[in-house]
């Protein structure tokens, strides 16, 4: 190995764990306040990016009817919990669940085969996706919110494997890769380096700081932080734990879909792609022990990294070795914890 595949292989690394890093920070942030690991987080992602590929062939996607959909059923849900019944509440919950995603639904039917650009198709994108989150917490989550962390698992993979089932429905089974934002490259240190991998880094760089910026300066960020903290202290201060946790997976979905964008002009995705990047996603999640940010970031790197070398020296046995990584993390982590008391 010379230096100019080290430093393209640490290239490819460093562009990888971006995306892992932001799927980690997803992770991290929905099990802190919902106690929810989320399984089908990488589902956003194949859907954001198997959309905006269709998009760009002027294909109407079906995300836009499956929002329809979600927003639906969450509306009936909401009825039949009696949530509803206020008029004023009625009619918001009326214009978000239903209204909102109808007029989306037919905006991506009038405007899909004009081909727009990559513009409208990027924002068209996420409007469709992002929205998903909120209504899969008040739809699967919600009415368990007070359940064992054992049975909220199994409701998130009961959801991953809805979206996978619906993305196959959706997109086939064929892959689609869309159109790179910026189609241009870079000569530095006798590597080339690719204009979508800066995007790539770029937007990830700016995205974790937009979330600190949440976090640190925003009152329903650090309402977010509260429930995180203590959750029967944050309600008992008046802080709405449902509304947080359609909060987190606002955020995670939207996290989802902006990392669907930035990855489809990467390489080919599937209907089910997103398990195995949501896995890894993961691994980085749990090196930073589902509760620390910035060593959840700097475990998606090392996954990264990982996997960049091992696709070199051995890609057959790639995927086996970065879900190795697991294995020694969780093993120190249970050498180090101290006893502890059942309730």
């Amino acid at each position: 190995m010379d230096a100019t595949i080290l430093l393209s292989l640490i290239q490819d690394g460093i562009v990888n764990g971006a995306i892992y890093a932001l799927l980690a920070v997803a992770l991290v942030l929905v099990f802190a306040v919902t106690r929810v690991i989320l399984i089908p987080q990488g589902e956003f992602v194949a859907l954001a990016a198997l959309t905006l590929a269709q998009l760009q062939q002027g294909i109407p996607p079906g995300t836009a009817g499956l929002l329809v959909a979600l927003g639906a059923v969450a509306f009936v849900l909401d009825l039949l919990r009696g949530g509803s019944r206020a008029p004023r509440r009625l009619a918001r919950r009326a214009l978000i669940d239903l209204a909102i995603p109808i007029a989306l639904f037919e905006l991506t039917r009038r405007v899909a085969p004009l081909q727009l650009g990559p513009v409208a198709e990027i924002a068209l994108t996420f409007l469709l996706v992002a929205p998903m989150g909120p209504l899969i917490y008040r739809i699967a989550f919600e009415p368990l919110a007070d359940a064992s962390i054992l049975v909220l698992l199994i409701a998130a993979v009961g959801v991953h494997l809805a979206l996978t089932v619906l993305g196959l429905t959706f997109f086939g089974a064929e892959g689609f890769r869309a159109e790179p934002l910026l189609d241009f490259s870079l000569e530095f240190g006798g590597i080339t380096i690719q204009a979508q991998q800066i995007v790539v880094i770029g937007a990830s760089l700016l995205l974790m700081l937009g979330l600190y910026l949440f976090f640190e300066r925003t009152l329903q960020g650090k309402a977010l932080r509260a429930v995180a903290v203590n959750r029967t202290g944050a309600r008992l201060v008046g802080i709405p734990i449902a509304a947080s946790g359609q909060t987190a997976f606002a955020l995670a979905a939207g996290i989802g879909a902006i990392s669907g964008i930035l990855i489809a002009p990467v390489t080919m995705l599937y209907y089910d792609s997103g398990f195995l990047i949501g896995l890894k996603g993961f691994v980085a999640a749990i090196i930073g022990g589902l509760g620390s940010y910035p060593l959840a970031v700097a475990g998606a790197l090392g996954v990264g990294l990982v996997q960049s070398f091992a696709a070199f020296w051995t890609s057959t046995f790639m995927e086996v070795v970065v879900f190795m990584l697991v294995i020694p993390v969780l093993m120190l982590r249970s050498f180090r914890a101290g006893p502890v008391e059942e309730e």
